[in-house]
């Protein structure tokens, strides 16, 4: 399907930012800068591909080859993710999330880690506030449909095995590779691109049945942490007999205000998934969009989806039909909806969403809270 949301193209130096401010204005240019592929060309092996996959969302991998071999050959596979606790489920970990679940109704066992020691390096998160807030995060991804009984849910505060690695793999790591892959950092954050690294490769740790290809879904400003960790599977492969980690790749969502990313300093560029419906449907009515500055304009030239963060919302997230998005996309691009109601439109189908969600949670906190203090 593949429906574009690139935007123009800008010869400034491409720069992934796994913490901090990541603007892709030219999805192509990874490929060549950043030696990810498209996943397109794969799209007709994939067995039952994503909607994301589908609509070019999901657009790049490494080795995703062997993972497909895997899903069709019903083998041994892993997929690895995680959320960084820091505040209730956005958009962004939203998306991350549906990944997840899809990879492990292929049959993949999910290892979801809660990155503690990341909140606390990146953002001065307390250990014993984000055991709080992860009981509500893991709430959220149960309610999105992870099933439990065929994943394993850790702390990386709590899980010496992860450390494990991270010290082994400390002794192949120089300052100046770390300043290669991330710029200057503070130690804190070194220390957690360590653990990371002990994440990826932890499903294929000798008590989780060792060696196995193992995917990883994320948003391309995580692609450092892939490319690092790889580089140490790589070092030490003769030791662990570890299997490349596989990754794959999504496009970034729009804030609500038309910046390239969302911002937590803004309150009304994005919404979560625990927020009041009334507060949800405001912020998107004063959504950026666009359109056109008048409606006479609108109907003779037509909307432009791809820079439209209300369209985003629908093509990302919540129109569970493709042919919808597409409509949706042609309704825009051809003048026949004006962005009052496409507005309009885009609150009932998210309210839905989020209505649903939210009750679903509250189920699920009691087995959130039995999971994370496991």
């Amino acid at each position: 399907m593949g429906i574009s949301l690139r935007e123009s193209k800008d010869e400034r130096p491409l720069i992934l930012d796994p913490w901090g401010l990541t603007i892709v204005e030219d999805y192509e240019r990874l490929y060549k800068e950043f030696g990810i592929r498209p996943l397109k060309p794969l799209l007709s092996d994939i067995p039952n591909p994503s909607p994301e996959m589908r609509r070019g969302i999901v657009f790049a991998h490494r080795d995703f080859e062997q993972i497909l071999e895997a899903m069709k050959g019903c083998q041994e596979f892993a997929v690895l993710s995680g959320i960084k606790p820091t505040g209730d489920f956005h958009l962004g970990t939203l998306m991350t999330a549906k990944e997840i679940v899809y990879f492990q109704r292929q049959g993949a066992r999910v290892f979801y880690c809660i990155a503690d020691i990341e909140a606390y390096e990146d953002n001065d998160i307390p250990f014993d506030e984000s055991e709080r807030i992860a009981v509500e995060n893991v709430a959220d991804v149960l309610a999105l449909g992870l099933d439990p009984r065929n994943a394993y849910v850790y702390r990386q505060s709590k899980e010496e095995r992860v450390k494990d690695f991270a010290i082994t793999f400390s002794r192949g790591v120089t300052l100046a590779t770390l300043k290669a892959v991330y710029g200057e950092r503070h130690f804190g954050l070194y220390l957690s691109a360590l653990i990371q690294a002990g994440d990826i490769l932890l499903p294929q740790h000798e008590d989780f049945g060792g060696p196995k290809p193992t995917v990883v879904p994320v948003g391309i400003d995580q692609d450092p942490h892939l490319r690092f960790t790889r580089d140490l599977a790589q070092r030490f492969k003769r030791k662990f007999g570890f299997v490349l980690p596989s990754s794959t790749y999504h496009k970034l969502i729009k804030s609500l205000d038309g910046s390239p990313k969302m911002s937590k300093r803004d309150p009304m560029s994005y919404f979560t998934l625990n927020e009041p419906l009334e507060l949800i449907a405001k912020k998107i009515m004063n959504a950026f969009t666009g359109g056109r500055p008048t409606v006479k304009e609108q109907r003779e030239l037509g909307g432009m989806p791809e820079a439209c963060p209300v369209y985003e919302l629908n093509a990302f997230h919540f129109m569970e039909d493709d042919k919808d998005v597409m409509g949706l996309y042609e309704m825009c691009k051809t003048g026949k909806i004006i962005c009052g109601d496409c507005k309009r439109h885009t609150i009932d189908v998210v309210l839905s969403f989020i209505r649903d969600h939210q009750k679903k949670r509250l189920k699920y906190i009691d087995k959130a809270k039995e999971i994370v203090m496991q």
